[in-house]
């Protein structure tokens, strides 16, 4: 598979090494030479320098080749431009854009129904709004994803020292709970990622990823010792067009809702823009301020300011005053690392969301969502088991499937399924997959070439 990514930024210079390292044909382009550098020094890639909406430099890149062409650069403007000149050139090549101007929202399904330019259109803002609504929504997790429009959980949680699962064997989990454990389909402990054996042990710090299906997600996560809590007060600090939106979000929802923001003219256009949220103005950071709004009351408190170490700094302030639950924006991969050690688990990105929506639609076969564990060692990707498939009417038993993979669900019609080597595959099912990033190209060539079930 070929893929043409326009733009060197964070976005395309991650999504770029995530594509190499699956043995994908990858070109960047950019007209900015020490993002292309960046690239160069440490992704083996072929790099194009110029503007991605010229004609000349998508033919120079190979465009007429390409499966996939991604517009990621932060200029909505030339991203929807290179789209059309590439449909120009190579109407068979996949196109996405990434928009973050609000002004094109209402005009999403236009463009998708009336340009042929443009086959998705991905809005890092909305992808990360998301991420928020669904991190407040499950108590204690660090990351969340949905499959099966909701109805299964993939989630994220760091074990703390006190558990009483802390320091237990896998295999013994059964016998400690009671119960039906949990399926564990990760663990990452200092960084590096471990596919779990009966023998081995959870240990405080860990975060640990398990699918669970949404009706049994509470008593899975008490398992843990993670306890449910009425989220009924948010603070938002920073009122950009992110913060905006989760507002008029949680408006809907009837949360009780404050913003701080310190611009007074974004101030006066969130005013008039909410209809229950009180906007205050002011400095997000001010520890006066947050006193004076009670902010040890708060359910949540979210930093979304343009400045990814003022939300930093921010979130760990409101910490030390008593807010149960920080959120915090980041943009720098780098930082994502740390936060853990500084006390700040739950964290956002938008060009994270951004990737992670990307990729589901880069995937080949029918893939419907393609979910990045933290560190992006591995993904969980949700898709479509077809008639033709080696996989169906197979005892799961029977299938050999590729090391550091593994079939974590089954979606039959309305049922779920955690699978056992006796689950059969019904053509048109629904099929949860974690893969490892080693295990990811064969998977893509198991779904697009061997057995075409998805």
């Amino acid at each position: 598979m070929k893929v043409v990514i326009i733009g060197a930024g964070e976005v395309g210079f991650h999504i770029a090494n995530r594509l190499v390292m699956e043995n994908k044909d990858v070109v960047v382009i950019d007209k900015n030479p020490d993002a292309l550098r960046r690239v160069s020094d440490n992704i083996d890639v072929q790099i194009v320098s110029g503007s991605g909406s010229s004609p000349v430099i998508l033919e120079e890149a190979g465009v007429k080749k390409a499966e996939i062409l991604l517009a990621v650069t932060d200029s909505d403007e030339i991203n929807l431009t290179a789209c059309l000149v590439a449909n120009i050139i190579s109407p068979s090549t996949l196109k996405l854009a990434r928009l973050r101007d609000a002004d094109y929202d209402d005009y999403h399904d236009t463009f998708r129904d009336h340009a042929p330019h443009i086959d998705t259109l991905i809005n890092p803002e909305i992808e990360v709004v998301k991420t928020i609504d669904r991190l407040m929504s499950v108590p204690g997790a660090v990351d969340v994803g949905e499959f099966a429009d909701g109805r299964v959980k993939f989630v994220g949680i760091y074990l703390e020292k006190d558990a009483r699962l802390a320091g237990v064997r896998l295999s013994e989990l059964t016998e400690r709970i009671g119960a039906q454990p949990p399926l564990i389909l990760a663990i990452i402990r200092d960084e590096e990622l471990i596919i779990p054996r009966g023998n081995n042990r959870l240990l405080p710090g860990d975060l640990i990823y398990f699918i669970s299906e949404e009706d049994k997600l509470l008593d899975t996560l008490s398992v843990f010792d993670k306890h449910t809590h009425p989220l009924r007060r948010v603070l938002i600090i920073g009122g950009g067009r992110i913060g905006t939106r989760l507002a008029l979000l949680l408006e809907e929802k009837s949360i009780y809702t404050k913003i701080i923001e310190k611009r007074p003219e974004q101030c006066n256009i969130l005013a008039d823009r909410m209809n229950k949220a009180v906007v205050l103005c002011g400095d997000g950071s001010d520890q006066g301020l947050l006193n004076e709004e009670n902010i040890q009351d708060m359910d949540v408190v979210i930093t979304l300011t343009s400045d990814e170490e003022t939300n930093i700094l921010t979130s760990l302030l409101a910490k030390r005053m008593g807010a149960h639950k920080t959120i915090t924006k980041i943009d720098k991969f780098s930082y994502f690392p740390l936060m853990t050690a500084i006390g700040l688990e739950q964290v956002v990105s938008p060009r994270l969301s951004s990737i992670n929506t990307i990729l589901q639609h880069i995937r080949r076969g029918k893939v419907l969502s393609a979910i990045s564990l933290k560190g992006e060692q591995a993904e969980v990707m949700e898709a479509i088991a077809l008639e033709t498939s080696d996989i169906v009417g197979t005892p799961l038993r029977k299938i050999a499937f590729p090391k550091d993979a593994l079939l974590a669900g089954i979606i039959h019609k309305e049922k779920i399924i955690i699978p056992s080597g006796d689950s059969v595959i019904e053509p048109e099912d629904r099929i949860i997959i974690f893969a490892t990033r080693k295990a990811i190209p064969k998977i893509e060539k198991i779904l697009a070439v061997k057995l075409e079930y998805f």
